[in-house]
Parts: structure tokens; sequence; C-alpha cells
């Protein structure tokens, strides 16, 4: 299994409009793709700005591929996001995950 994380910042005032964004299109988008074994959103504010950590877990890298394309590193983005982050992040960071 691969855990795939991404990063984003937005301003402490939009955080609940973007998190909801995040409930009700990304969350369900990532959760449909096939090969997708979860999807979570972390969230924390610090100070006026809000962190977002989207991390997903795949049964291989194809799934990954299905879902963002032939370079699993690039960062995928939905329309809305250009209105809520601060910046965009170009990277998804990939690990293995290993039971015990």
């Amino acid at each position: 299994m691969i855990a795939r994380s991404w990063h984003g910042r937005t301003p402490a005032g939009k955080s609940g409009a973007y998190l909801e964004l995040m409930r009700e299109v990304a969350l369900p988008d990532y959760r449909s793709t096939p090969g997708n074994r979860g999807a979570y959103v972390l969230h924390r504010l610090d100070g006026e700005v809000a962190h977002f950590e989207m991390l997903t877990f795949w049964e291989s890298e194809e799934a990954i591929k299905a879902f963002a394309g032939d370079d699993v590193t690039v960062a995928k983005y939905y329309d809305f996001d250009d209105d809520f982050l601060l910046e965009k992040e170009p990277r998804a960071v990939h690990h293995d995950v290993y039971d015990t």
C-alpha cells in the first residue's frame, strides 16, 4: 500500500469553507477512484493561517495514476483551490506503508 500526502495553506478565515469543499468534492473524488483505500483531511489553525494535509492510501502506483495522472508526484488541484490557497505546492509525497 502507498500513502500519498499533500499540504496546503489557506487564510484562517477561509478555512471553514475550504474544509467543507474538501468534504463535499475532494474526499468523494478520491474515494470513488478504484484502488483508493482511504482518504482523510487533517486540519489545524496556526494564527492567521490554516494548514490542510490530505492523506490518502492506495493499493498501487497504477491506482494513483488513475487519479492524479502519469506523473504521480504532481499535486492535483480543483477549480476552487485558487480562491482559497495561499500557494499551490507543486508536489505530493508518497510513502510505502508496511503492516507489522
